[in-house]
C-alpha cells in the first residue's frame, strides 16, 4: 500500500526553507507520493503572489512534489480557518494519509490541545464571546502562536473528519525576518530583497527565473483601487466579500488622504482591522468578489490540477478511477469556480505589459504544467 503526503504551499517565492521543509516531509513520512495544495496567484494574507502560479508550480515540481492542486481563489484570500478547511479537503480528495506542515513551535501536541478547544482560530472576538478576558482572548490567538502555529491549529481542526494524520516541521526562520544574508531567508526578505533588486540566488532555487521576470507587488494596483474606493458607491461597496463593520468608511476615508500604497496601508491598520484583513478585502475589492459569489459555490468536490510528474499522473488516473472529480482542464472546473479564477488571473495580470498580461490569461485555459521525467 503506497503512502501518499500532503503539504499546503504558497512558494511565494520558492526558496530554501521551503525546499528543506519538503525534504523533511519525504524523510518524516517515507511516502511514495507527495501533493502539494498551492495558493494561485493571490495567497492567504491578501496580496497578489510575486510570480504567477505555473511558474511556482514548475518549481515544485522541479523540487521533488509530483502532483499540485490548486486552492481556489475563493478559499485563499480568507481568514486561516477557511483556508485550512478548504485545503485539507483537497487533500482528502486526493486521498492523502498525512499532512505535514511547518509550525515555530514544533509542538504538535499543544496544538492539538489548542485545536480541541472550542476557539475561533481567525477571530478574537469569538473567544470574547465564550467568556474569555481580552488578554487571554489575544494571547491564545496572536501573541502566544505565531502565524504558522494558527494556521496548524486550523490544519488539525481541519483534519478531525477525515482519516489523515499529522505531522509538524520546524521552521528554520522568522516568518516576517527581513534578513538575506542566509541560506534560509523568509519569503518576506526575498521578496523585499527581489524588488530593491539584490541578489537573492543563495536563498531560492528560482533565483535565475525571478531576476528574469516582471515580479509583482501590491502597490502596482492601488491607482487602480484608489479609484474603485473614491468613485463606487457605498451602497456597492458593501457588497464586496469581507466589506463588513463599516470597513468602506474606513477605506473611503483612508484613500481619500492618502495618493501612495504603503502610506494607505499603513494609516489603515487600526486595533479594528489588521493589515491582513485589509489586504483580503481589498484584494476581493479588486476581483470584485461579491459576497453573494461566495455563498452560491457549490461544494468543494474537483480537484484543479497545476501540474504533475509521472508518479502524479499515474496516481491521477487511479483518483479518476476511483470517481474523485479532477480538472486537468479549464472547462472541467465547476463554472463559479471558474468564473471567479478568471477574474481573479485577469485582475493579477493587469499590471503587467501587455504581451505578458496576454499571455498569463491565455495561460489560463491551457492544460497542467507536466515534468517528464
Amino acid at each position: 500500500m503506497s503512502k501518499i503526503a500532503g503539504i499546503v504551499v504558497e512558494y511565494n517565492p520558492f526558496h530554501n526553507g521551503h525546499l528543506y521543509h519538503l525534504q523533511k516531509t519525504k524523510e518524516l513520512t517515507q511516502c511514495d507520493l507527495l501533493i502539494a495544495v498551492m495558493s494561485g496567484n493571490f495567497v492567504q494574507r491578501g496580496e497578489p503572489a510575486i510570480i504567477d502560479k505555473w511558474t511556482r508550480t514548475q518549481a515544485a515540481l522541479d523540487a521533488g512534489v509530483d502532483l499540485v492542486i490548486e486552492l481556489p481563489f475563493a478559499y485563499v484570500v480568507q481568514s486561516a480557518s477557511q483556508f485550512a478547511k478548504a485545503a485539507v479537503t483537497l487533500l482528502n480528495l486526493a486521498k492523502c494519509d498525512v499532512l505535514v506542515f511547518g509550525s515555530e513551535s514544533n509542538d504538535i501536541e499543544s496544538l492539538q490541545v489548542m485545536a480541541d478547544c472550542p476557539i475561533n482560530v481567525d477571530a478574537i472576538k469569538e473567544n470574547l464571546k465564550l467568556g474569555y478576558g481580552y488578554p487571554k482572548s489575544y494571547g491564545m490567538v496572536q501573541g502566544a502562536y505565531p502565524p504558522n502555529d494558527i494556521l496548524g491549529i486550523a490544519y488539525l481542526k481541519a483534519i478531525k473528519d477525515t482519516s489523515m494524520s499529522a505531522l509538524c516541521i520546524q521552521r528554520t526562520n522568522d516568518y516576517h525576518g527581513e534578513a538575506i544574508d542566509q541560506e534560509i531567508a523568509s519569503a518576506t526578505a526575498i521578496r523585499k530583497a527581489l524588488l530593491n533588486h539584490q541578489d537573492v540566488s543563495h536563498s531560492t532555487p528560482m533565483g535565475t527565473v525571478l531576476s528574469q521576470s516582471s515580479l509583482i507587488e501590491f502597490g502596482m494596483y492601488y491607482p487602480y483601487l484608489r479609484l474603485k474606493l473614491l468613485t463606487t458607491p457605498k451602497e456597492q461597496l458593501v457588497n464586496i466579500f469581507m466589506m463588513e463593520e463599516g470597513m468602506e468608511n474606513h477605506l473611503f476615508k483612508m484613500a481619500l488622504l492618502y495618493d501612495d500604497f504603503e502610506s494607505f496601508i499603513q494609516n489603515a491598520v487600526s486595533k479594528r482591522y489588521t493589515k491582513a484583513r485589509i489586504q483580503r478585502t481589498l484584494t476581493h475589492l479588486l476581483v470584485h468578489t461579491l459576497k453573494t459569489d461566495i455563498k452560491k459555490l457549490p461544494p468543494l468536490d474537483t480537484c484543479r490540477i497545476l501540474g504533475f510528474n509521472e508518479k502524479g499522473r499515474a496516481h491521477l488516473k487511479t483518483l479518476q478511477e476511483n470517481e474523485v472529480k479532477i480538472a486537468s482542464r479549464y472547462n472541467q472546473m465547476p463554472l463559479p469556480y471558474r468564473a471567479l479564477e478568471t477574474r481573479s488571473t485577469i485582475t493579477y495580470a493587469s499590471v503587467l505589459g501587455i504581451k505578458e498580461r496576454n499571455e498569463l490569461v491565455q495561460r489560463e485555459i491551457k492544460g497542467p504544467v507536466i515534468k517528464k521525467d
